[in-house]
């Protein structure tokens, strides 16, 4: 039952919009905020790029057919499924939360939970500490120009910009070029020091969330949005969910992957970032108020940890019977 029930990280995302709801911060206190909110954002992509090994990178980009499989599927199949979804509004689905889900849509893939599951099920973990790295490297350019593309069309708030992309370049990506820099020097420490670096990780997206959800409940976020609007966000977050997990695990079978491919794109090609999406969406929309933006992202997040737990463990196990009836041909007889 473990498997089905919220991560810790999970709890606090939820911790940290109930403080909004009850507590949020406002006027100065929240321009200062905002500013060490931003500052921790940058620190975090820089990490993320002082992390990742070169080595690795160039290594992975060989197996190219594997990676355009991902990257179709995180930037191709689901902006698809989120266009779908624009006929449940406005009779089914709030506007606003539309654009949440179209947001959702155009995001990059995790990595950490990605190269987790895919290393649990025993696939192929190279390839998917490339993916998923260069899922959200790509993402730094293709979401916000999915973004402007959909959103025009869609009519959703906010929209593509020059100064949106100019933003994302100096707060997201120029630290983590910084990092990859630096990564010969410092990349081994980094690393060796998760533990000590992970509160710093998470603290800086709860600092974003909490801001964001603030902005949001001052202007009067949890009177338009209802019980059963939500409820309506986890149907459609579990439905897309399924349907590309579907994609990606019966599709990269019939295009002939081994079965530790078939596991590295499964799991690389359903997730979505919270990480990323989150301090992206802040940049995007800038000035906006992004609750219901990122509200079927922070839901999204959760569905799929539990999901990909189960679908992990049954490929782990199935992969124990068959290394067991190699070893013991004759008793399966």
């Amino acid at each position: 039952m473990r498997r089905f029930l919220p991560d810790n990280f999970t709890l606090m995302l939820v911790g940290a919009v109930i403080l909004a709801s009850f507590f949020p911060i406002s006027g100065v206190a929240a321009d200062y905020f905002g500013t060490a909110t931003k500052i921790a954002i940058g620190m975090l992509f820089f990490l993320h790029g002082a992390r990742l090994s070169r080595d690795v990178v160039i290594a992975g980009f060989l197996h190219w057919k594997l990676h355009l499989t991902i990257l179709a599927a995180t930037f191709v199949l689901f902006p698809l499924l989120g266009i779908c979804a624009g006929i449940l509004v406005p009779t089914i689905l709030p506007p606003a939360l539309y654009s949440g889900i179209l947001f959702l849509c155009v995001l990059p893939s995790t990595v950490q939970s990605s190269i987790a599951f895919t290393s649990i099920a025993g696939g192929n973990v190279p390839a998917a500490i490339c993916s998923a790295s260069a899922s959200n490297i790509f993402g730094m350019f293709l979401t916000p120009f999915l973004v402007g593309l959909l959103f025009s069309t869609a009519g959703g708030h906010g929209g593509f910009s020059f100064d949106a992309l100019q933003s994302i370049l100096l707060q997201l990506l120029a630290p983590f070029v910084l990092g990859q820099i630096l990564q010969p020097f410092i990349g081994n420490f980094i690393r060796s020091q998760r533990k000590l670096l992970m509160p710093f990780d998470r603290g800086s997206i709860l600092m974003v969330v909490y801001l964001a959800f603030s902005e949001s409940v001052t202007e009067g976020l949890w009177h338009t949005i209802s019980i059963r609007d939500l409820a309506v966000v986890i149907l459609l977050d579990i439905a897309i969910l399924a349907i590309v997990l579907a994609v990606t695990m019966f599709g990269s079978r019939w295009a002939g992957f081994s079965r530790e491919d078939e596991i590295a794109i499964t799991f690389c090609g359903s997730k979505k970032s919270l990480a990323s999406g989150i301090p992206i969406a802040t940049v995007i929309f800038a000035g906006q108020s992004i609750g219901s933006i990122v509200l079927p992202l922070m839901l999204f997040h959760q569905i799929q940890l539990m999901v990909c737990a189960v679908i992990a463990q049954k490929y782990a196990d199935a992969g124990k019977r068959a290394r067991a009836k190699e070893a013991h041909p004759a008793a399966q007889t």
